[in-house]
């Protein structure tokens, strides 16, 4: 969540900063709940040192052996009162917390306005889509050619939204996570993690907000438990309601999971093959940082997932994604995207995020500085990259005329040096 503090002492400029995402902060609702609460402890105070006072004077009386009975009934009759004002100033302070909970980041000023992803700006493009001479299919037609995606099998076990792999498009899907895996590790200096795939609902709204995106997960019948949609969500609460020393800083985990979505609100979109799932895999990168290092790490990061695509000799672009198309807790989000030829397209196959403090004043997640005080920690993460949607990228950008797809060179040695997929007919 947003500093508590800056909104009281620069609530027009952070109006004015949530406007530029669309967000409209309802600045009547804060004033008011402030008011109340400085009343509130303006009153408890007050009371206090009444009650301190008289407090010494039943002392003095006592001392003297003097009788103290209508002082000390008074002294219990505010006692009384102050249980009451602690109330009510818990009270406004869980109803502060709750409206702050409820706010989205603010947008870094290096992030360009604009209210959808008509206005994002393109970073960098990498790579030339190739030309093909023969007429392209798009993944869903590959797959099925080769007999080796299968959707109607998966429709019969789960319903829409789910796929099927078989042999060699299996063993790639395999692969693909296993180059990502290594190469974050060797290349990157990530630390492999293995994390939970469900996560209480405190842990979902540490890095989100769960009231406002509940609908978006699979939330397990009669437990407090949701399945993950990235591992995002357990792996930054590793550090939950921990003080870290500043020699433990950056953090850097990478961890590949099974995600799953609703897809609540998507209203059809993409129904057709592997672009919006259900349940997908995603290799993950998380970084937990100094609050002076995020910047260069949040640009950093987004190489470390464009590596990939490199890799496999896949086109795409890096995208600035504009104060509108920005999700809820980001300060700033780069989206790689890349060249699907069947779609004639560029698809968004990574969403790497600078969060700042956002997520780690939510988790009380914090560091102690080079002061030897505690503030946040930044933190920061991306797909490194989707699993799915990379098999899909390799399925179009290599396939053949005669129906069969190439290995990239890449990924050969994963999958027992295949060089090319065939059909299994």
């Amino acid at each position: 969540m947003i500093d508590l503090q800056l909104l009281r002492t620069e609530l027009a400029s952070v109006t004015e900063r949530l406007a530029q995402r669309g967000f409209q902060l309802d600045c009547q609702a804060f004033e008011s709940m402030e008011l109340e609460r400085k009343k509130v402890q303006t009153d408890t105070q007050e009371l206090q040192a009444r009650r301190n006072a008289l407090s010494k004077q039943v002392g003095q009386l006592k001392a003297k052996k003097e009788d103290a009975s209508a002082l000390m009934a008074e002294v219990n009759a505010q006692a009384e009162q102050l249980k009451r004002l602690e109330g009510e100033l818990e009270s406004v302070q869980l109803r502060l917390n709750e409206f702050l909970m409820g706010i989205p980041n603010l947008p870094q000023a290096t992030v360009p306005q604009g209210h959808s992803a008509d206005d994002n700006v393109r970073l960098r493009e990498v790579g030339v889509p190739k030309t093909f001479d023969f007429t392209v299919k798009d993944h869903v037609d590959i797959g099925e050619q080769l007999g080796q995606l299968d959707f109607d099998t998966a429709g019969k076990i789960s319903g829409a939204r789910f796929s099927v792999l078989k042999k060699d498009v299996a063993r790639m899907h395999r692969a693909i996570a296993q180059l990502m895996l290594n190469t974050h590790i060797e290349e990157h200096g990530y630390t492999e993690v293995y994390a939970p795939y469900l996560v209480s609902g405190e842990c979902a709204n540490g890095v989100s907000s769960l009231t406002k995106f509940k609908d978006d997960l699979f939330k397990i019948e009669g437990r407090d438990l949701y399945l993950i949609p990235t591992a995002e969500y357990p792996v930054t609460n590793f550090v939950r309601q921990q003080i870290l020393n500043l020699d433990q800083l950056p953090l850097k985990f990478v961890c590949h999971t099974p995600c799953f979505r609703s897809e609540a609100g998507s209203y059809g979109k993409d129904t057709r093959g592997m672009i919006r799932q259900h349940q997908f895999d995603k290799v993950e990168l998380v970084q937990i940082v100094h609050p002076d290092r995020s910047a260069e790490a949040h640009d950093a990061l987004t190489l470390h997932a464009e590596a990939i695509l490199k890799k496999l000799e896949l086109p795409y672009r890096t995208m600035v994604l504009c104060t509108g198309d920005m999700g809820f807790s980001s300060s700033k989000t780069y989206d790689i995207e890349v060249w699907l030829p069947g779609q004639s397209a560029y698809r968004e196959i990574s969403s790497c995020s600078n969060f700042e403090a956002f997520q780690a004043r939510r988790m009380q997640a914090r560091f102690r500085n080079e002061k030897n005080k505690t503030e946040p920690v930044h933190t920061i993460n991306g797909s490194g990259l989707a699993v799915g949607r990379t098999l899909v990228a390799i399925l179009e950008n290599y396939q053949c005329s005669d129906g069969s797809v190439m290995v990239p060179k890449v990924l050969q040695p994963y999958m027992g040096g295949i060089e090319r997929i065939h059909s299994v007919a």
